[in-house]
């Protein structure tokens, strides 16, 4: 028999709730986070949470604010209008995300496969809050893996003579299944700056921390032959610039002389797991916002 939770304190049933984040930023003033949560208060919203952060060097204010719609007196896109009006006279950068509609996230891999089945895992399990309608890939290799998962698997092979072509066959495939945000898992292709620029801090990449001291192929053999004491992975936002987007997760490990290259290329997986799944969470839960070539994150 389904049974419905009351509240201890009043009997009253207790509603569901409709969680909407925004995110802001904006020159620093007095009188910011007065002017959110009044209004918010204003059209009885429930503040469920806010973090907020000031760079004091650059004069800058950031704050993410969760809140629960369910009493609001107006609707969502009347609650955004009459919002902007507000946020214009701070001169604020600001989105407002509704978490009932999930977004859709793609994958994007090469041939191994140690990120793109960490993210299909966790997000069986329920704990990457999205939908993925496909993965794409520029070799046959995974699909097997990828169907596992009974997600849909586009194989589209580059050559140097077909790379325009197969990355507007992707645009194709991204804008047909409505997605909203591209994870490159170990997708080992560099995407155009038109790719690039029509997905603003929506594409997320992994790669190992070495950049700039070993660029290139075989960084672990690299790393060893230097000796090194640690390794990490960075989990950034994609930008023209190869490899030097804004930072979203680092994760390091210490290293030493026991080590064997197979050591450091099975400890580097690891960290490239960990560091990809815990800043696809991080943007999921919109909790990152890029100002220039930083973020600001709220864990």
């Amino acid at each position: 028999m389904n049974t419905v939770a009351k509240s201890a304190t009043t009997g009253k049933q207790r509603m569901p709730k409709h969680n909407v984040h925004l995110l802001v930023s904006c020159p620093d003033a007095r009188g910011i986070v007065a002017a959110i949560t009044g209004f918010l208060t204003d059209h009885n919203v429930n503040v469920l949470d806010l973090d907020q952060h000031t760079d004091s060097d650059q004069g800058w204010f950031f704050a993410r604010v969760a809140f629960d719609l369910t009493g609001c007196d107006v609707s969502l896109d009347r609650l955004t209008e009459l919002w902007t009006r507000i946020a214009d006279t701070l001169h604020m950068t600001w989105r407002i995300h509704d978490t009932a509609a999930k977004r859709r996230m793609a994958i994007l891999v090469s041939k191994r496969d140690h990120c793109c089945r960490e993210l299909l895992w966790r997000w069986e399990d329920g704990e990457l809050d999205c939908e993925i309608p496909l993965v794409i890939s520029n070799h046959e290799d995974l699909r097997d893996v990828i169907e596992r998962f009974n997600v849909p698997f586009h194989a589209l092979p580059v050559t140097p003579d077909s790379r325009s072509e197969q990355e507007k066959r992707i645009q194709e495939l991204l804008i047909k299944n409505h997605v909203d945000v591209v994870v490159l898992a170990r997708y080992m292709q560099v995407l155009t700056k038109s790719f690039v620029d029509r997905w603003p801090s929506r594409i997320i990449n992994i790669r190992h921390s070495f950049l700039p001291a070993f660029a290139g192929g075989r960084p672990y053999h690299q790393a060893y032959d230097r000796g090194v004491k640690v390794i990490g992975a960075t989990c950034h936002y994609v930008t023209e610039d190869l490899d030097a987007g804004p930072i979203i997760e680092q994760a390091v490990v210490q290293v030493n002389h026991r080590d064997t290259v197979g050591d450091l290329v099975r400890k580097g997986a690891d960290l490239e797991r960990s560091a990809l799944v815990t800043g696809v969470r991080l943007h999921l839960q919109d909790r990152v916002l890029v100002h220039g070539q930083r973020t600001v994150v709220f864990q």
